[in-house]
């Protein structure tokens, strides 16, 4: 995967910088496996808007991913490796040996062709599915599962990867993407390799517009309200503001949000980087 960069023809084009998308293998989604997506424009039943900023887009489609990996031991084969436009991640789809279709997140590597397996004997190769305990130490893994049978619930956006480092009696260690280091359930499921399209990061949509066909409207700065609307809001001039904070008061920088004591922190081992080594020691 690659970075395209544009001739400056346009002023939205001199600072575009999009993916190439020379993985992906077709335009045309399995329509067994597509879904309605009502929006919302960031209304509730009573039409009141309660999530400002959204609204518009392009119409989209879900596509039913199979997070939970569940086809045990029977094999299946990569059709394609599609766009999603519900995920910064590709899609890749699998036809099983008993003819069912289903979506998956495609790792990195992922080609055409390719046999996937979802199974406690399945060998530890990019795409297929396994017990964290059947995988070996330092593997890169993503699609983890929190709690046995739920289903992938970690690393599932574009270019994201965990690592697993040790194993225990009951539980195993992986370190995430944030730095965080935590213990899972061995008999959790996970994908080996890294999600697809890392480069996604690296775009630069070059003009409201584009930003707009995702769905996403202009933002107000907080410090242009007036009182009513924000705590930030309102003064003479330019003379507002004061410590940054949320539409609720919350302070966004240094204020602490996670709760005490909470129930997690058991098998937190170390805290992500930027936080405390462990609450518990308050």
């Amino acid at each position: 995967m690659a970075i395209k960069k544009f001739r400056p023809t346009t002023p939205s084009l001199r600072h575009t910088t999009l993916v190439t998308f020379e993985d992906i293998t077709t335009s045309t989604p399995e329509k067994s496996l597509l879904a309605p997506m009502k929006q919302s424009g960031g209304r509730n039943k009573s039409g009141k808007m309660t999530m400002r900023y959204s609204g518009g887009g392009h119409k989209r489609r879900y596509r039913i991913i199979d997070f939970k990996r569940d086809n045990d031991g029977i094999p299946g084969k990569v059709l394609t490796i599609e766009y999603d436009p519900n995920r910064t991640s590709f899609i890749a789809l699998i036809q099983f040996s008993n003819g069912e279709k289903r979506y998956m997140i495609s790792p990195q590597g992922l080609k055409v062709g390719q046999s996937v397996l979802s199974s406690k004997d399945a060998a530890p190769e990019v795409g297929n599915t396994l017990p964290m305990e059947n995988i070996p130490l330092g593997s890169i893994i993503h699609n983890i599962e929190l709690h046995p049978g739920r289903g992938g619930n970690i690393c599932r956006s574009a270019g994201t990867s965990a690592q697993l480092m040790a194993k225990e009696e009951r539980f195993v260690v992986i370190k995430l993407p944030s730095g965080e280091v935590r213990k899972i359930l061995k008999q959790c499921l996970a994908t080996i390799g890294s999600v697809s399209n890392p480069d996604h990061n690296l775009q630069s949509l070059g003009k409201a517009g584009r930003k707009r066909w995702l769905g996403v409207r202009p933002r107000t700065r907080p410090v242009a309200m007036n009182p009513v609307d924000h705590p930030m809001g309102g003064g003479e001039g330019r003379a507002s503001g004061g410590h940054p904070r949320s539409r609720n008061g919350i302070k966004s920088k240094g204020q602490k949000t996670r709760t005490p004591r909470k129930a997690s922190d058991k098998v937190i081992v170390q805290r992500r980087k930027g936080a405390i080594a462990n609450q518990k020691n308050k």
